[in-house]
């Protein structure tokens, strides 16, 4: 009897283990059907920034514009407008999305972003100084300043957060103390120099306005660069949010990941501020949103976050052209609206609350 119970307690799991093998099929599916809803909700977006504006033009005008330009008014605001300003609208969102997740997965810190941690104030304080300073006035010329102070911004609040030992509360401290400081010095450059004043009141609240293929072009291949370095370190990314000494024994290399990760994005937040001005708010809500949908693995966030951070971005946009017509709200102001009840609500979640 003994012999004959035995094949029917080995023969159990054999037969159970077949049934769990399509999970991670069936999520892996559902992240990539997911994915692809983003990118088709991403092309509406695109398609309303170009539509819809602070002049209302007929959908045959927009048509028009967009493959007949003829020199008329509306072509004008069509192709030469609104085309460049959502191309930029995507460049910049991808940009600041892909550095918040980035920011996130190398801080440990959910509370990241790239404007809580004061590298876009650091952006902003170098271009402010090199236009009223050095009479830089090129987007061409500034974006280098803009680089420079992002990076030395990143480093010194990683560094006074404790480096490696570096707690969410730390960093969050240290990010908010430089920000206060840099838009100090930023307010009290402008009021000294009126014409640094009239130059950079748009850009300081964060503006798509300005838009040209010019600063397109200028920022592309640094955003692009940033990009390309973001998705490659996601795997290693992910092995660092797990602590060091389990990256290290997972054959993650610490120093290259950290490295590459402040490259990434010092380039992606530099380019995206010099050509805009210092957004805030989109690297923060984009990351969380997307790991309710994917988890946490970064090889999904990092994608996620590249598609939905420029429909946040460009629909805030939308927004802004729409509710102060004829005129328009900057696009810094409507993420900056949308953004401070989200911070407040990740703020006092519970596991928040215990960082």
């Amino acid at each position: 009897m003994l012999v004959d119970s035995l094949p029917e307690q080995s023969a159990e799991p054999t037969s159970a283990a077949p049934e769990t093998e399509p999970e991670p099929r069936k999520r892996h599916a559902l992240r990539a059907a997911g994915l692809l809803l983003a990118v088709g909700v991403l092309l509406l977006v695109c398609v309303a920034s170009i539509a819809i504006g602070a002049k209302s033009i007929p959908v045959g005008d927009v048509w028009h514009g967009l493959f007949h330009n003829s020199g008329t008014g509306n072509d004008v605001i069509v192709h030469d407008v609104r085309v460049p300003r959502t191309v930029l609208g995507l460049l910049v969102g991808v940009a600041l999305g892909l550095a918040g997740a980035v920011m996130q997965a190398l801080t440990r810190n959910p509370l990241a972003e790239p404007g809580i941690l004061g590298v876009n104030a650091g952006a902003a304080a170098a271009v402010v100084s090199a236009i009223s300073f050095l009479g830089v006035t090129s987007l061409s010329g500034y974006v280098w300043f803009a680089f420079l102070g992002a990076g030395i911004v990143s480093v010194v609040v990683y560094v006074l957060g404790g480096s490696r030992g570096a707690t969410p509360v730390r960093l969050a401290l240290a990010g908010t103390a430089a920000t206060y400081a840099l838009f100090g010095f930023v307010n009290a450059v402008q009021l000294l120099d009126s014409a640094a004043l009239d130059r950079l009141r748009f850009w300081s609240v964060g503006s798509l306005a300005s838009a040209d293929p010019g600063t397109i072009t200028k920022v592309a291949p640094f955003i692009g660069v940033g990009v390309v370095l973001a998705l490659l370190i996601a795997r290693p990314l992910n092995a660092l949010e797990m602590g060091d000494d389990t990256a290290r024994a997972l054959g993650a290399h610490l120093t290259r990941t950290r490295v590459l990760a402040m490259v990434a994005i010092t380039l992606l937040c530099g380019a995206a501020t010099a050509a805009c001005g210092p957004i805030v708010f989109i690297g923060l809500m984009v990351p969380h949103l997307v790991r309710a949908i994917t988890g946490p693995d970064m090889r999904w966030i990092l994608p996620y976050a590249a598609v939905l951070a420029p429909v946040l971005l460009l629909g805030s946009d939308v927004i802004g052209r729409v509710v102060a017509r004829p005129s328009e709200l900057q696009v810094g102001i409507v993420t900056a609206v949308i953004g401070g009840p989200v911070f407040i609500y990740l703020v006092r979640r519970k596991r928040m609350a215990q960082l």
